[in-house]
This record gives structure tokens, C-alpha cells and sequence, in this order.
């Protein structure tokens, strides 16, 4: 027997307007799409623009895939004004010397900051510390030291640097930056200024990319309003841009969607992968635990056993 299955799934990709919170916008796509059912794939702050990925009802198992994915990013940083948050948003904490900022500093500098590198995150991050948020004991006005942890930074580009200002007080340059889950670019604006003997801060954020999504799959979230289950793209096609992909035949469809294992043509590996019918369907998320044998086991399953005809 058949029945129908709850609710919107799926991915729902948003360009993010600065001034808006995460939260907001998941707000308001549970408003739109009339489920509660719904998350993201990574955070960005007020201050930044660009992309955020959620996850809408079954949609939300699958963003675990999508938290640890390589990030890109446009910026802006500021040299000479260092800030409270190392944003723009923070109050101006000091101030020095810009004279030594010139293009081929900032290209030598970048180069230190690029590769495998140990980076201090920002003392104004979610990391938590003894259980608390540090941007929450810093706001209590505590002291907060964060250890210094490897992250990985794989482009860290300069695009254009800018003409100080009037009074000479500062300068601006725009940065691109490809990067590994876990990095602050905050922090790369920091150590920036540190390395070439000044201060400096982030002056403005924009996400290009998070994995294989990209702001050609993004709505606007202004139009809110008229997005639509339709909209949203399909798990199949979300888990594809997430994961390699194991096509599966009818019947291991059916022993996937029952929790019992398949077994591969051949060695996979132990990483997950997208069990994917030849619809184009989402049917679990597969590993193959053991490495001496070909055994797929479900992970996450994704079609309700129900859904399938006996």
C-alpha cells in the first residue's frame, strides 16, 4: 500500500542580503513553504551577503554532507583600524601606520597565509569554550583566549587594491579566498594586516560558493513570497552536488529503503555515497564500512519503506 509522502524536501539555495540573519531566512522558508522542517548548512553573519543552502524537510538529513565543503568567498579588508569583532561591525579598537600596504606586500603576505596554516579564530566565533559560545563571554565581558587550530586555505587572492583615504588614515583591498570548512576570514583579515606590520579588519563579506553550489543556483531571497515546493531542487540532484553517486537497480532500491545492505560492483571505499535510482531519486546515503568487502550499509535512508509498492 502506497501512501503520501509529508511535506515539501529538498534544497532551497539563497543569496542572503547583509543586514539579515541566517535564522531570518529560515524563518521565513518555513513561512513559504508551510514546514517547520527546515535548516542550514553553515551560518553567515549579518554583516555578509551570499550564498546559504537549506535544507527543507528530508532536505535537512542530507546538509551534514554540505557543513564540511570547501567555501569561497569575496572580501574586503581594511588596513589601518583594527575593530572590537574584527568586522565592520565591531567598535575601533586602534589604529596605525598604512604606508607600508602596497601590492607586492599584500601578495608576499597572502602567500604565508595560504596552504595547511594555524589559525586563531576570532575571539567573536560560535566555537564554544567550556560549553558557551566565545562571542557570548566576550559580549559578558570576559577574557577569552581561543587556541590556535589548523585550517586550510587554498586560494587567498588579491584582486585590487584601493587609493587611501583623504587623511591617509586607511586603505581598502579586495580579496578572493577559497577555503576549507572551519576557516574565519576575519581572522586571514587580522593576520593580514599583522603580517604587514599594521591593523586591520574585515570590511565586507560575500560568499560565492559552498561545495558544488554556486549563486547561479540561488534564489533572491526577496521573492520569498512566490517560492513554491517546485522551487526547491530535488534531493537527487542536491545529494549529486554533495556526493559521488552509486546508480542502484529496482531491487536494491527496495533493500535499501527495508535498512539491509547492497552490494557494490565493485570496491567503493569508505566514504559516503549517494544511492541513487535511475529516476533520479535519492534513495539513502551508502557506505561501505569494511574495506575487505563490497557490502554497501544505508547510512540514511530517504524513501519511506511505505512509499514502495509490494
Amino acid at each position: 500500500m502506497s501512501r503520501t509522502a509529508p511535506g515539501p524536501d529538498g534544497f532551497l539555495v539563497i543569496d542572503k542580503p547583509t543586514g539579515m540573519t541566517s535564522h531570518d531566512l529560515v524563518a521565513r522558508a518555513r513561512r513559504a513553504l508551510g514546514t517547520r522542517r527546515v535548516g542550514h548548512a553553515g551560518t553567515l553573519d549579518p554583516m555578509a551577503s551570499g550564498l546559504l543552502v537549506l535544507g527543507v524537510g528530508r532536505g535537512t538529513r542530507l546538509l551534514t554532507y554540505v557543513v564540511g565543503a570547501n567555501k569561497e568567498y569575496l572580501a574586503t579588508i581594511r588596513f589601518g583600524v583594527a575593530t572590537s569583532t574584527e568586522d565592520a561591525e565591531g567598535e575601533v579598537i586602534g589604529r596605525a601606520e598604512i604606508a607600508q600596504v602596497n601590492q607586492a606586500g599584500l601578495r608576499a603576505a597572502m602567500d604565508t597565509l595560504t596552504g595547511a596554516i594555524m589559525q586563531i579564530p576570532s575571539t567573536v566565533s560560535a566555537i564554544k569554550v567550556q560549553g558557551k559560545r566565545a562571542y557570548a563571554r566576550v559580549r559578558a565581558g570576559e577574557e577569552v583566549v581561543l587556541a590556535a587550530r589548523p585550517v586550510q586555505v587554498d586560494e587567498f587572492t588579491l584582486l585590487r587594491l584601493g587609493e587611501p583615504s583623504a587623511q591617509g588614515s586607511h586603505v581598502d583591498c579586495d580579496v578572493r579566498v577559497a577555503c576549507g570548512s572551519g576557516t574565519y576570514v576575519r581572522a586571514l583579515a587580522r593576520d593580514l594586516g599583522l603580517q604587514l606590520g599594521t591593523l586591520a579588519h574585515l570590511r565586507a563579506l560575500r560568499r560565492t560558493r559552498v561545495g558544488d553550489f554556486t549563486l547561479d543556483d540561488a534564489h533572491d531571497a526577496h521573492d520569498f513570497t512566490t517560492i513554491q515546493p517546485g522551487d526547491l531542487m530535488p534531493l537527487g540532484v542536491a545529494a549529486a552536488r554533495c556526493l559521488p553517486v552509486h546508480l542502484v537497480s529496482t531491487s536494491d532500491r527496495a533493500h535499501l529503503v527495508h535498512g539491509r545492505s547492497i552490494l557494490a560492483q565493485a570496491r567503493t571505499g569508505t566514504g559516503p555515497l549517494a544511492a541513487i535510482d535511475e529516476s533520479g531519486a535519492l534513495i539513502a546515503v551508502v557506505e561501505q564500512r569494511d574495506g575487505t568487502t563490497r557490502q554497501l550499509h544505508p547510512s540514511v535512508v530517504f524513501v519511506d519503506a511505505g512509499l514502495v509498492s509490494q
